[in-house]
């Protein structure tokens, strides 16, 4: 959240520095809708993602 909060967007896919970010990620969300996450990190996943939605496809050159 912290990354996503100070650039004001998501994990690039073509900058290698932020690969392990995007990694995670895409591994946490299928762990989730396969139903394998704890309740707990449920709730704070989805907060993730819902700010994720927020800085979807925005230009970070901008």
């Amino acid at each position: 959240m912290n990354f996503i909060e100070t650039n004001k967007r998501n994990p690039s896919k073509h900058r290698i520095e932020e690969h392990d970010m995007l990694n995670w990620l895409k591994a946490n969300r299928k762990v989730m809708n396969a139903g394998k996450m704890k309740p707990e990190r449920v709730e704070r996943f989805r907060k993730l993602l819902e700010l994720m939605e927020e800085y979807k496809r925005k230009n970070q050159y901008m």
